[in-house]
């Protein structure tokens, strides 16, 4: 017996085909409508429905090339299950150039949403009742905001079996067991019974290659753990478990010099680098305050004291 379509928003997806889709959002004062693109590739045998998003966040841009690439690579034809891909879910953010709505709402804390909220809180309705509803696990793709940059990593409950098992198969340099935010996509799809694993990487804005690759492997291996794909994928990791992690602040306003690298083991007490006046005086020295691995760190070069400037995942068991 052949496949039964997919049913999404006005249409309905035959096996072994794809179908890209416009599922409205509201209407611009110009009178333009805004619609929120998503692509179905409904395979022809049995498997899974997952979820793919990016761009939550509209100057987080990695996760769009991730998903391109993902895309570019599986065919409905011989892939099992469904896949649902939503690269921009902030459209308006994207197109202005804007981390958030016009309404300044952040969009990943406006979740489940409502049909008749803000704006931020339609769109998280819509993602929530036309793509999270028909899927078991989602993936959803983040990079670091306001100048800067994350290590690839995975955020999830690693202490739920199942979630823990996708984030190993995930295979990035570092799984971070992480709460849930109310208000985040993360949290609503949990509450609804989705698997859900957190990509960051990279920096905002850019399409930061050795970010992108991991995330576009890092997807295939998991869709791979669940049958969906078939493929040579090279095992990821090791990944190191980390439990905590916290961010070190300038301790001084002045010019930032940082040596601390990406993935960088580091040392309590350890320098990452200092904080100069613009003669070049050093002011204060930055330390680890932890012993752990680098996952993030500022690009900026300018701080203020008390400025987040180097995320540091603790590796001590506690």
């Amino acid at each position: 017996m052949p496949r039964e379509s997919f049913a999404i928003g006005p249409a309905r997806v035959r096996a072994g085909a794809t179908r890209d889709l416009e599922l409205p959002i509201t209407r611009l004062i110009t009178g333009a409508d805004v619609s929120l693109p998503v692509r179905i590739l409904h395979g022809r045998e049995d498997g899974p429905v997952v979820w793919l998003n990016a761009a939550t966040h509209g100057d987080e841009v990695v996760g769009v090339e991730v998903i391109r690439r993902v895309l570019a690579s599986i065919s409905p034809r011989t892939m099992r299950g469904t896949l649902i891909a939503v690269p921009v879910l902030n459209v308006l953010g994207v197109m202005s150039g804007e981390r958030y709505l016009p309404d300044r709402r952040d969009l990943n804390r406006s979740f489940p949403g409502s049909a008749r909220g803000s704006l931020a809180s339609r769109i998280a309705h819509l993602m929530m009742t036309e793509v999270v509803a028909k899927c078991e696990v989602g993936i959803d793709l983040h990079t670091g905001s306001d100048r800067r940059a994350n290590l690839p990593q995975i955020r999830a409950d690693l202490d739920d079996p199942r979630t823990r098992e996708l984030a190993l198969a995930f295979g990035a340099p570092v799984l971070l067991h992480a709460r849930v935010r109310d208000g985040s996509l993360r949290h609503a799809a949990r509450e609804r019974g989705a698997t859900v694993l957190l990509y960051e990487g990279g920096e905002n804005w850019r399409f930061d290659e050795w970010a992108v690759t991991a995330g576009t492997d890092g997807v295939r291996r998991v869709l791979g753990a669940l049958g969906m794909v078939d493929g040579p994928e090279e095992p990821g990791g090791p990944s190191v478990e980390c439990r905590a992690s916290g961010w070190v602040r300038a301790r001084h306003t002045g010019f930032l010099h940082l040596d601390a690298r990406l993935g960088q083991q580091v040392e309590t007490g350890e320098r990452l680098g200092s904080v100069s006046d613009s003669f070049g005086k050093t002011l204060r020295l930055v330390r680890a305050d932890r012993t752990g691995i680098v996952i993030g760190r500022s690009e900026a070069p300018v701080v203020n004291g008390g400025d987040a400037v180097v995320h540091i995942a603790s590796t001590e068991v506690r």
